[in-house]
């Protein structure tokens, strides 16, 4: 195998989301064409292939609603034809083929060609390009186009490629106009094949998007879209209660439930593959097994997911969901306090004489993101772990991270819409990777011959061996899958996705 590269103003909106929550609510008239939206994050590029935001589950959506992948993920996270058709092997797996769908347009008019599937391939696998997936992406070459049917050679076998194709930096770009516009031209311009236009741009404020009439798999229902970044929860529940947005999501859990209740409005709380975990980064007083192991065993998930989350989640003792193909129901973690203090003592710690950390979390990502973390710090408190919170933006999270900069310990939510093990439990424990910051050889040495194993059967079964050995040596801890909380306006049909992507494109008027 070869290795993984080294590491290497909607504000005002927002503020007055809290003003507008004052006023009656739908007091603004809204069309059945006109859609908004308040969603938790912006957009830093219009990119979706390179750069850390390629990366970021949480902004696919946006993506998604603008261009096209290779490969369609329903919202089951069943596979289908996207701009591919067809795909598969060939008997020897030294070669890929693909069919390209005809008749698909890009935004600008021009006709979207199986060149564009190559060209989009070949740049992905350039180091050069900045594709955090490159090492992916790179395992085939030799790619051509012929009429609607594109080929490639196998370099390196890749059993999760296809995967890939409906998942992160997944997306087809437009080979002509990209290359006579650059990569500037098309931050300002940026055009795609999907079912909505970019109509508008405000960076750290708001997207507005127009329907694409010429959209290969129907015209969307709304006409008009527009997305406010609201990444505050408080503004964002203002927001939907002022009837100033339709729909949001990602807001407090006693908030949904209040809001579910009131007239008008409804909404959905599902499941999403989306996980919450603590990355541990092989430092300091990490090193210590006797540390981790005790601030494993002192965190009571099944109390936050029931009190704080409000019943809503699940408690995991892996990186695998059971959606995921490598679960393992038998790989369990024991809650044990009392264990975790004999531990600590072993170490030289306890309540008197605690060790002491940084951990890292989001505020208002996720909900409860920060008040889980504090409650997991009063768990640590009560065990002889001291915790210091360090609050910083989901961005900064992963330049940190990229660089192996992260703290002690670090909350993320870690997307994986393809449920495939490597994706999950691979990226995140594979110290070479950029999205990992934990180098034990141990970890290494386990998943280094799964990254190009063909037998499935024992792929999947090295897999959860993989998850056995870091959860025998609590390299992580991993704490919950997540649901999402969406709340709409009752005018509004909102079809929740599995990967947690909240797409306008499935929305339609009651």
């Amino acid at each position: 195998m070869k290795p993984h590269p080294d590491r290497r103003t909607l504000l005002k909106l927002a503020g007055a989301g809290a003003v507008a929550a004052a006023l009656p609510r739908l007091a603004i008239a809204q069309s059945k064409d006109e859609l908004t939206i308040a969603y938790n994050v912006n957009l830093p590029s219009w990119d979706p292939t390179t750069g850390p935001s390629a990366v970021n589950p949480t902004i696919q959506g946006l993506y998604q609603s603008v261009f096209d992948q290779f490969i369609l993920q329903k919202p089951d996270l069943s596979f289908a034809p996207g701009l591919l058709t067809e795909w598969g092997w060939s008997d020897d797996r030294k070669q890929i083929h693909m069919t390209v769908r005809d008749g698909v347009t890009w935004h600008d008019g021009s006709p979207f060609t199986a060149e564009d599937i190559a060209w989009s391939l070949e740049r992905a696998g350039k180091a050069e390009t900045g594709n955090p997936i490159q090492f992916v992406w790179a395992k085939i070459g030799n790619i051509k186009a012929d009429g609607n049917r594109v080929t490639a050679d196998v370099l390196e076998f890749e059993p999760t490629l296809f995967k890939w194709m409906s998942f992160l930096t997944g997306y087809v770009l437009p080979k002509a106009y990209y290359e006579k516009v650059g990569p500037e031209g098309f931050e300002k311009a940026p055009i795609g094949t999907g079912p909505y236009m970019v109509e508008k741009f405000e960076q750290n404020a708001f997207m507005r998007l127009k329907a694409n009439p010429n959209y290969w798999g129907g015209k969307p229902a709304f006409e008009n879209v527009t997305i406010k970044f609201v990444t505050d929860a408080a503004s964002r529940v203002a927001e939907i209660e002022s009837g100033n947005s339709q729909v949001t999501l990602e807001i407090p859990y006693e908030e949904y439930d209040r809001l579910i209740a009131k007239e008008g409005l409804a909404g959905s709380c599902e499941t999403v593959s989306d996980i919450g975990m603590i990355f541990f980064n092989d430092i300091d007083v990490m090193l210590d097994a006797n540390v981790r192991h005790a601030a494993v065993m002192s965190v009571d998930k099944k109390l936050l997911v029931d009190r704080l989350l409000r019943g809503y989640g699940l408690p995991i003792d892996t990186l695998e969901t059971p959606e995921y193909e490598a679960y393992d129901p038998s790989i369990k973690v024991e809650y044990n306090p009392e264990k975790a203090k004999e531990l600590l003592a072993a170490s030289g710690y306890s309540t008197d004489k605690p060790v002491k950390f940084t951990i890292q979390t989001t505020k208002g990502f996720k909900p409860k993101d920060y008040e889980m973390i504090q409650a997991i710090v009063g768990m640590w408190r009560k065990v002889g772990i001291e915790a210091t919170i360090e609050v910083y933006e989901i961005a900064k999270h992963f330049e940190l991270r990229a660089a192996d900069k992260l703290a002690p310990a670090a909350f993320y939510n870690w997307g994986n819409a393809v449920g495939d093990p490597t994706t999950s439990t691979g990226f995140a424990m594979y110290g070479p990777s950029p999205h990992s910051v934990w180098d034990s050889q141990d970890v290494i040495d386990a998943i280094n011959p799964l990254w190009g194993e063909a037998d499935e059967a024992k792929r999947i079964a090295g897999w959860k061996a993989v998850s056995k050995l870091v959860a025998d040596n609590a390299y992580v801890l991993p704490l919950l899958q997540y649901a999402q909380p969406i709340v709409h306006a009752k005018g509004v049909n909102v079809v929740q996705h599995k990967s947690g992507a909240l797409l306008p494109a499935l929305m339609t008027p009651a």
